[in-house]
């Protein structure tokens, strides 16, 4: 489906002529500019809503997995194919810069059908990470997004709603799904960074949730953005009783876990190994987030565990074949470790396996 819409204050010059597939637009007296946009689901996506309830009833939580570039996109298909699991492409603000828009909505549809073609119809969805304005989210949404996220938790709490409700009145009119944030996340990661926690206050939540109409929340009981999420020493525990305390304030309502990359220390050392210096990093227990997925969390963003897995895969091909300078003989071995991480996460974390 075409949604067409015409802007009268372009700087197309008016004797210009607009081809798109069979329509033609000849301005006369003014400017005009053609715009398209795609549904989502002309891609073969879905949106959040579905998988969502499942994974409630079901007590396990869908994989969100970022990615950049072609070899994180296939392994991502790849595992979430072999062990039968729903999927959430994840794009950040940066991402979507980095790899383009457009591309980005062909790659989508090309996830769709190259698990096709790997035998298997998994759900996916492409959904858009900590979208920081409207104009950002509405313009995914018209790209083929199925789900975006407005994060305006570093906003005071009236501004985040009327925000988080003005994306969701226009996400909603496209059977767009909308995650909305409550809480602030420490750590750095893409352009988004906070120096310390601010943890997701229970008496908020339902007021929130009413106002906005969101579809899911995510929020913040001491997950980090980052590799660097704990030091040496500490004891890294997410707060389930918070958790646990805004499940008895919004029964059946869809959680969500940002920052929840466990940092795995082998992974660490094999970096480190071949001249890296990752120093003092430590995630989040991975049975702890296991405990979290058999709640109401019922979406689990991970992030920097990829991106440390097939770092560590490049690093050692190209310590081990310094002459070596054929991108495919690295990032192959990159995507096949990838891959591999994805997996254990989907059986062993978050319990999504087999729910495709």
């Amino acid at each position: 489906m075409l949604y067409l819409g015409i802007d009268k204050n372009s700087d197309i010059p008016q004797k210009t002529i607009i081809f798109v597939g069979y329509i033609y637009l000849k301005p006369s007296n003014r400017k005009y500019i053609l715009k398209i946009m795609i549904s989502y689901k002309d891609l073969g996506l879905v949106n959040s809503r579905e998988i969502f309830a499942k994974a409630m009833k079901g007590g396990y939580a869908i994989p969100a997995f970022n990615f950049n570039n072609m070899e994180q996109l296939q392994a991502i298909i790849q595992a979430c194919v072999e062990t039968r699991s729903p999927v959430i492409l994840q794009v950040s603000s940066g991402a979507r810069k980095y790899a383009n828009q457009t591309l980005l909505r062909y790659m989508a549809q090309g996830a769709v059908e190259y698990a096709k073609e790997l035998g298997y119809n998994i759900p996916i969805v492409l959904h858009l990470d900590h979208g920081d304005s409207f104009e950002l989210c509405k313009s995914c949404i018209e790209f083929g997004f199925s789900s975006v996220m407005i994060d305006g938790s570093h906003l005071p709490y009236d501004e985040n709603v009327a925000l988080t409700r003005r994306v969701v009145e226009y996400a909603h009119k496209y059977d767009v799904t909308v995650e909305g944030e409550l809480g602030v996340l420490a750590g750095v990661e893409d352009e988004v960074s906070a120096e310390e926690h601010i943890y997701t206050k229970p008496d908020e939540v339902e007021d929130f949730v009413n106002k906005t109409g969101v579809d899911s929340l995510a929020i913040s009981i001491g997950t980090s953005h980052g590799a660097f999420k704990f030091k040496p020493g500490q004891k890294p525990k997410i707060r389930l009783d918070i958790l646990y305390e805004i499940e008895k304030r919004i029964p059946g309502f869809p959680i969500v876990l940002h920052g929840s990359s466990s940092v795995p220390q082998d992974i660490v050392a094999e970096i480190n190994k071949y001249g890296g210096a990752l120093k003092d990093s430590i995630g989040i227990p991975e049975d702890q987030l296991r405990e979290a997925a058999k709640s109401a969390v019922c979406k689990i963003n991970i992030d920097s565990d990829g991106r440390l897995a097939m770092t560590a895969a490049v690093r050692k091909v190209l310590a081990e074949k310094p002459a070596e300078f054929d991108p495919r003989k690295y990032l192959g071995p990159a995507r096949d470790k990838l891959k591999e991480l994805y997996k254990h996460k989907v059986i062993n974390v978050l319990g999504s396996n087999d729910k495709a």
